[in-house]
C-alpha cells in the first residue's frame, strides 16, 4: 500500500482529518513512507549528514567516546547507541578509528527502516529500537530529533493545531482545529497572525526516555535547532519546515507523501536544559579534528610519492574537515550534550 493509500486510511478511519503529527508519522515511517521506500543519507541518497562526508566525523566521535569512558571510570561493558543509524556509515568509522575504549564497547546501531539495518556491518547490535536495560555509555543521535514527528500548530485568529484532510480531488489539505484552550505554554502568545511553530512533544518523550536509560555516561545529540520556540514563530515557516529529495529542497510537506523528508529546525526550549551546547564546528575542533588533519597532512606527505588508500584517505580529512565545520552549513548545527 502506497503512503497516500495509508495516510487517506487513517483519515477515513479518524473521521475526515488526522492530526499533521500522524500524517508526518505515517508519511515517512508508515507503509510506503519515506524511510520504508529507500529514502535515505548518503551521497547517492537525499540528504548529506556528517557521517557521509567521509570517516573524519566518525574519528572524532570516537575521540569522544573516550572522554566519556575516561569520565565514567571505563566501565566494562561500555554501550554506544546510535540512534537512527541509517546502513551504519558512523559506526563503521568509529571502529575503524579503534578507540581506546574499542575493548569495553558494545555498539548498537538503532533504525527503524529494515531495508537500511540490512546494511548495518559486522559487530553491532543491530535492531529498530532503543535497548529496553539501562546501560552505563553514550546515546548519539546525529540528525534525528528532527525527524521524529511534531504537532503543527498555526495562530490563525488564537493559535490551533493543523489537521491533514483529504480533499474534493483527492490530494491533502490542511486543517485547523479550534483555538487551543488553554494555550500551551511553548507557543508565544504575541506571535502575529499567520505564524507557525512546531510542538516537538514526540522528540521531547524520546529524549526523557533516553536519558532515562542511561546510568552514567551523555546523551549527545547533533541537529539544526534555535533556542527559542517563539524564534521560529517570527520567521517564514519555510525556513525551519523543510522537505528534501534527492539532495535539493523538496516540494510542500503535504505533497508526494512518501517521496520526500520532513524536518523541523528543534526549538530547544522545549527540551531539558541540556549540559552543554555548541556549533558542531566547535564540538569538533575541542575534540582534536584539527591535530586530525594535521595528522593527515603529515601522512600524505610521507607517502605522496607512492599513495596508497589509507594516504589518499588520509589526504582527504582537510576536505572533510572544511565541509564539518563550515558555518553556512554542517558546522552552523548545534551539539548539545545532556
Amino acid at each position: 500500500m502506497s503512503a497516500d493509500a495509508k495516510i487517506q486510511e487513517a483519515v477515513r478511519l479518524a473521521g475526515g482529518a488526522i492530526p499533521f503529527e500522524r500524517f508526518m508519522q505515517l508519511a515517512l515511517y508508515g507503509t510506503g513512507g519515506f524511510y520504508e521506500t529507500g529514502g535515505r543519507a548518503g551521497r547517492r541518497g537525499d540528504f548529506l549528514t556528517s557521517p557521509e562526508v567521509g570517516p573524519l566525523f566518525g574519528t572524532v566521535v570516537a575521540r569522544y567516546l573516550d572522554v566519556v569512558w575516561d569520565r565514567v571510570g571505563r566501565p566494562d561493558p561500555f554501550t554506544v547507541v546510535d540512534a537512527g543509524a541509517g546502513p551504519g556509515t558512523l559506526s563503521r568509522a568509529v571502529f575503524a578509528a579503534a578507540p581506546a575504549c574499542s575493548g569495553a564497547m558494545r555498539y548498537v546501531a538503532v533504525e527503524v527502516s529494515a531495508e537500511q539495518r540490512g546494511q548495518h556491518p559486522a559487530g553491532v547490535d543491530s535492531r529498530s529500537d532503543l535497548p529496553a536495560e539501562s546501560f552505563d555509555g553514550v546515546i548519539l543521535a546525529n540528525e534525528l530529533l528532527d525527524n521524529l514527528p511534531f504537532r503543527l500548530c498555526v495562530n490563525d485568529g488564537g493559535w490551533r493545531e493543523a489537521y491533514v484532510a483529504v480533499g474534493s480531488d483527492g490530494g491533502f489539505l490542511e486543517v485547523l482545529s479550534a483555538p487551543f484552550d488553554p494555550l500551551p505554554p511553548q507557543l508565544p502568545a504575541d506571535a502575529p497572525h499567520g505564524a507557525r511553530a512546531p510542538l516537538v512533544d514526540a522528540a521531547v518523550a524520546w529524549l526523557d526516555n533516553a536519558r532515562s536509560l542511561v546510568r552514567s555516561g551523555a546523551v549527545l545529540a547533533f541537529d539544526y535547532a534555535r533556542p527559542m520556540t517563539a524564534e521560529l514563530a517570527s520567521r517564514p515557516w519555510r525556513d525551519w519546515l523543510r522537505t528534501y529529495r534527492r539532495h535539493d529542497r523538496g516540494g510542500h510537506y503535504l505533497d508526494r507523501p512518501g517521496s520526500q523528508d520532513i524536518t523541523t529546525e528543534l526549538p530547544l526550549d522545549q527540551f531539558r536544559p541540556p549540559d552543554r551546547k555548541e556549533t558542531q564546528a566547535a564540538f569538533l575542533r575541542r575534540h582534536g579534528i584539527d591535530e586530525l588533519v594535521e595528522e593527515g597532512d603529515r601522512a600524505w606527505d610521507a607517502a605522496a610519492t607512492r599513495p596508497d588508500v589509507a594516504a589518499l584517505t588520509m589526504r582527504s580529512r582537510r576536505r572533510e574537515a572544511e565541509a564539518l565545520t563550515d558555518p553556512a552549513g554542517l558546522g552552523a548545527f548545534a551539539v548539545v550534550e545532556w
